[in-house]
């Protein structure tokens, strides 16, 4: 379970999106997302798609890798695609007894299955380029202009990178936990609901307190190094635009101008 996890995951390797910014990169990943939501037709989620893969392809991380994204979010993502398919009113293409499939619910349904996969696979690939580190002090430096309203930047950037990295440590020991309770004669295979509900509390008690000790050894370590919040650090790393990170920016602001024009002019498919 833990290698089919791949959000909050760093994949080392040398490629030019591991070598920029990492404000570049979530600036990008928020007008990427944006642009999902813009497009329209079939020549708005090929334009989409063909970015994607280029991301993919620059990032150097193998496609299989990427896949294991979306495992997390099958469940999710057939729950969208029935609800849509079944629940959206217009013309009737197929019944069967009482249930309606509509032109219009099987439209929307593919847009919306095409989007949640995409948003998953684009966020993969800033996680996968970007080390927690990294990300933290980017969002800091990105969302700073908030502090001067007393929001807490640091402390939530700091959160969020914590989390993100807890997600594979969480999920291993997940993976160990189920196993050591099926070499003990636990049943996560049952057919029967209540029964398989039940199997999930030796999973859950354990993987619970493990992590309030993961977290309550984080916080001695804290302690112990004298850390007192985002006022007065200094970074050992201080971030820095370069000249492949300008022509990033104008990459994107390209980007997201085509997108706007597929919204505000349609295309071939609605």
């Amino acid at each position: 379970m833990g290698n089919e996890i791949t959000l909050g995951q760093y994949y080392p390797v040398d490629s030019i999106l591991h070598r920029l910014d990492p404000r570049t990169k979530f600036i990008g990943t928020i007008i990427y997302i944006v642009s999902l939501f813009l497009v329209k037709g079939v020549a708005g989620y090929l334009y989409v798609t063909a970015a994607l893969a280029a991301l993919i392809i620059l990032s150097k991380v193998p496609f299989r890798f990427m896949l294991k994204s979306l495992r997390g979010i099958f469940f999710i993502l057939i729950l969208t695609v029935i609800f849509n398919l079944l629940l959206t009113p217009g013309t009737v293409i197929a019944k069967i007894w009482v249930i309606k499939i509509t032109r219009e619910g099987l439209t929307i349904a593919i847009k919306m299955a095409i989007r949640l996969t995409y948003l998953v696979t684009g966020s993969s690939i800033m996680t996968l380029t970007t080390t927690p580190n990294q990300l933290t002090d980017g969002m800091e430096s990105l969302f700073m202009p908030l502090s001067k309203i007393r929001v807490p930047v640091h402390e939530i950037a700091m959160m969020m990178s914590i989390a993100l990295r807890f997600i594979p440590i969480l999920s291993e020991e997940t993976d160990k936990i189920k196993k050591a309770q099926i070499a003990r004669g636990a049943d996560f295979e049952s057919k029967h609901f209540i029964q398989r509900v039940k199997s999930m509390i030796p999973l859950l008690v354990p993987l619970f307190v493990s992590a309030f000790r993961r977290a309550n050894d984080l916080a001695m370590a804290m302690e112990a190094r004298c850390y007192h919040g985002g006022s007065g650090r200094t970074k050992m790393k201080t971030l820095r635009y370069s000249g492949r990170d300008r022509t990033a920016f104008v990459i994107e602001i390209l980007f997201l101008a085509v997108a706007i024009l597929f919204c505000v002019f349609g295309s071939f498919w609605i």
